[in-house]
């Protein structure tokens, strides 16, 4: 009941703010037209969540019977967002708030807003709390991006459908349907990309891609069996830049990936739809110099945001299509 009351408070606060700036003719922002049921006052729960993988489960456990919104949207990055005009409305508005957590939304004003906040939980935390050997440690670091491995992400579905359950149990019944619809679904997106990419010879499963976001992805769907439960799997991907695609690509970096690329004779880079590619020409150049054949694809792989992709489901696909006719074409 404190919760019920406190958002009742939040929100007439906000309700205040516009009436004033409708008084004094000043611009009170809120999201684009195709997100404006996030703002209207129908009884509905309001979702908001950090980054669009989220939100689209969200919305496809929550249905009919909530408002959802994502806080980054397009190609922006998650590491380093911080808060602009307009979120902090946002922030006041929602009923929950969903974020990635492990060390993801690191950005200091984005990061202020959501710790200690009693509306927000972090989905990956329950996956820490519940089996730390599932994830991933790179540099000491825990890897946040568990998105892209399907397996692993279909885990926060349960924290997803409980806060629901919990704020609106009236609907508590069709989310849980919901959840356990969206879990066969992951399955079988889980199930496609094994099968597809296992197809491909052991010894053409090796990428590089733009930062060090594939982790999971090559853990879950590159590696052979033996790799997944004993380890050595990690040779199979790499990076130029680290976790958060912000660092200068150093000489020993490029030293170490050309030695990496000509050792497995890769021959295809990766370029991510929201990272630069000015450390994959810089690999593309050297290799050229080296005598060592690479290209870097026309399709951009979807690492840090969904970019193009229509859902979460599409974005993996999209990822393990590309990935595929690549690799199968160098193998031939």
């Amino acid at each position: 009941m404190k919760r019920i009351r406190l958002r009742r408070k939040l929100r007439f606060v906000v309700h205040v703010a516009m009436f004033f700036c409708c008084l004094t003719g000043c611009q009170f922002k809120q999201p684009d037209v195709k997100y404006a049921h996030f703002w209207e006052n129908n009884g509905k729960i309001k979702v908001l969540s950090t980054i669009e993988m989220i939100h689209d489960l969200v919305v496809q456990i929550g249905g009919e019977h909530i408002d959802a919104i994502s806080l980054l949207r397009g190609e922006l990055d998650p590491h380093s967002y911080e808060l602009v005009k307009g979120d902090d409305e946002k922030f006041i508005w929602a009923d929950l708030i969903f974020y990635n957590g492990l060390g993801l939304e690191h950005g200091l004003s984005l990061r202020q807003q959501l710790e200690g906040n009693p509306k927000a939980f972090a989905v990956g935390d329950p996956i820490f709390e519940g089996d730390p050997a599932a994830l991933l440690l790179v540099d000491s670091v825990i890897d946040p991006h568990i998105w892209l491995d399907v397996s692993l992400w279909k885990r926060i579905i349960p924290t997803i459908v409980s806060a629901l359950s919990d704020s609106d149990p009236l609907h508590a019944a069709a989310y849980q349907v919901a959840g356990t619809q969206l879990e066969e679904r992951l399955d079988e997106v889980d199930r496609q990309a094994l099968i597809t990419l296992q197809n491909i010879p052991d010894e053409a499963r090796y990428i590089v891609t733009s930062h060090d976001a594939f982790n999971y992805f090559t853990r879950r769907y590159l590696a052979t069996e033996e790799e997944r439960k004993k380890g050595g799997w990690e040779c199979r991907f790499s990076a130029p830049e680290g976790l958060a695609p912000d660092a200068e690509l150093s000489q020993i970096d490029l030293r170490d990936l050309l030695d990496h690329v000509i050792s497995y004779r890769i021959a295809v880079l990766f370029p991510e739809s929201n990272v630069s590619r000015d450390s994959l020409n810089k690999i593309q150049k050297a290799c050229q110099k080296l005598g060592h054949s690479i290209h870097i694809s026309k399709n951009y792989l979807y690492g840090d945001a969904m970019g193009g992709a229509a859902s979460y489901c599409e974005m993996i696909e999209h990822n393990v299509s590309c990935i595929a006719r690549e690799l199968s074409h160098a193998s031939l």
